[in-house]
Parts: structure tokens; sequence; C-alpha cells
């Protein structure tokens, strides 16, 4: 069941790809965009494809949470060559209930050629814990707090054009994840010595220009996008298995300038856990994009 979910995780890329690849063909001396029927065929295959993953879902232990995210993405040019990378990120519990993740993560870029950049950072990943014991008189205490996590990580990004003037972005990662392990004292959380995890993140993006024109100053657009992390080395920290997660996200955005992107989408994060267990995550995202 794990293996045919990946192939489909890894199919629904393959489709993700290719509707990002679309686009727009104006008739010479006319006003009117004519969308290619090529849309209609990758819609129709990516939505049977996700269809699929929803009803493989089914049959296994699942937990299916509703959450928001809100993000920073920034990106501060320093010459030619180096830029500052820094992101942030509080995402909320179930329901839109307390902050469950603070994710902080500085970077510093390095400008290869107009098409390729490598990055190096570190991140700060604090998560909310809970933990129910029973108490002196039997009765059921929930201990609850934030676990930190410390990433060493390492990236290339790549960009090229699509078909038309859009583009598409290509980011490899590899992290070196630091996990807390907890401990309970006094019914008091705190960390006690880490475990070690590696990960691999391929992810790919694409804003596609309501109107199109380039470069694109200012405007909507759509935003397309989609994740996968697997697990590398030693997985006993982790879920025990090379697939860890997928994300997939949609979104619509207004790009206020030429340097600020302004977005709300829905992603949905699967995330397989120990066994045949996993959460289906559906967060609304709101973000901002800066590039100064």
């Amino acid at each position: 069941m794990i293996r045919i979910k990946i192939l489909c995780v890894f199919e629904l890329l393959l489709q993700i790809y290719d509707f990002s690849s679309l686009y727009f063909n104006m008739f010479q001396g006319a006003s009117v965009l004519v969308l290619n029927t090529k849309m209609f065929r990758c819609m129709n295959r990516l939505f049977s494809v996700f269809v699929l993953i929803l009803a493989l879902s089914f049959s296994v232990k699942s937990q299916s949470i509703h959450t928001s995210w809100i993000a920073a993405f920034n990106t501060i040019k320093l010459n030619d060559k180096f830029s500052i990378h820094f992101d942030a990120q509080e995402r909320s519990g179930d329901r839109f209930s307390t902050m469950a993740t603070l994710l902080l993560r500085p970077g510093l870029n390095y400008k290869l050629n107009d098409q390729w950049t490598v990055t190096a950072g570190y991140g700060y990943i604090a998560n909310r814990r809970s933990f129910w014991l029973t108490g002196p008189a039997d009765e059921p205490i929930n201990v609850t707090g934030y676990l930190p996590e410390h990433r060493i990580w390492q990236q290339a990004l790549f960009t090229h054009p699509v078909i038309g003037k859009n583009t598409i972005s290509h980011r490899f990662r590899l992290e070196q994840r630091f996990l807390m392990q907890p401990s309970i004292n006094n019914y008091k959380l705190s960390a006690d010595g880490n475990t070690y995890a590696n990960r691999f993140r391929y992810f790919f993006r694409s804003v596609i220009p309501f109107k199109q024109e380039f470069p694109f100053k200012s405007g909507w657009f759509a935003g397309l996008q989609n994740e996968i992390m697997i697990n590398l080395g030693d997985k006993s920290a982790v879920n025990g298995k090379l697939f860890d997660q997928n994300r997939f996200y949609v979104s619509a955005g207004y790009r206020l300038k030429p340097a600020i992107d302004l977005e709300i989408g829905y992603l949905n994060q699967y995330v397989d856990g120990r066994g045949s267990a996993f959460t289906n995550n559906h967060v609304v995202q709101l973000a901002v994009y800066t590039r100064l």
C-alpha cells in the first residue's frame, strides 16, 4: 500500500510539471487569448491522479486536520553574487487553535549564473508536543510544551523558462535534522538529548501571471507548486520509511511591485506516519514574498 501511494505521488508530480508548462497564445492582430487544449487533458489527468490518492487514503488509518500557515519569504541582495535568505512561518494547530510550529530559517545565497543559485543555512523549528499522563489522584493531566528541532541545510535552485514567457523553479534541498527528545519531570516538558535524521526535498514552483507581460512587474497571478520529501540513511528517528511527506499547493496572488508579492492559497500536506497511519493536513496559507 505504501509503495502504491509513493508511485501515485510521483505520478502527481509529473502531471503538475506538465500542467505548469501550459501557456496562452496570442493571435496576431487580436486581443483574445486562446487557451491551449493541452490544459484540459492535463487537468483531467491531474484530477484523476489526485482522486486516486484520496481514495487510497481512506483505506489506511488516517487523521484529517485543518490548519493555517502564515509565512514570509525574503531575499535581501548584498551584491551581484551574494544575498541573504530568510523565511519565517507560524503554523496553527488543528481547527486553527494554538500555535503548533514556529519556523525561522536564515541562509546565505550565492548566485552561480542566471539560472543556478546555491544556498546554505540553519533552521530553528519549535514544535508543540502534547502528552497525557495520569496524576497522583488518577486524574488525566495534559502536559504540553515546545521542543526545538535544529537543522543545517543546503540547497540548489534552478530556474528556467517554459513555453511562453513563464518560468518554473526547481529546488533540491538536503537537511541534517537534530530532533530533540522529550523528557517530563514534575509534569513539565523539557528536551533531553536529540536524535539525528537526514532528509531530501524536491520542490518546484511556477508563477503564472493573469496578464502575460515580460518582465512581470505587477498584477494578479496564480501559483502552482509541489514538494516531495524523502528520508535518507537511518530512518528510525522519524517514521522508519523512505517516504516522509508531500505538499501540493495552489494559490492566487497579487504582485504589488517587482519586489513584493502577496499570496493566499490552499496547501494539502500528506504526512506518512509510522505503520499504516498518516495525517492529511488541509492548510490555508497566507504568504508574503519580498526580493529586496
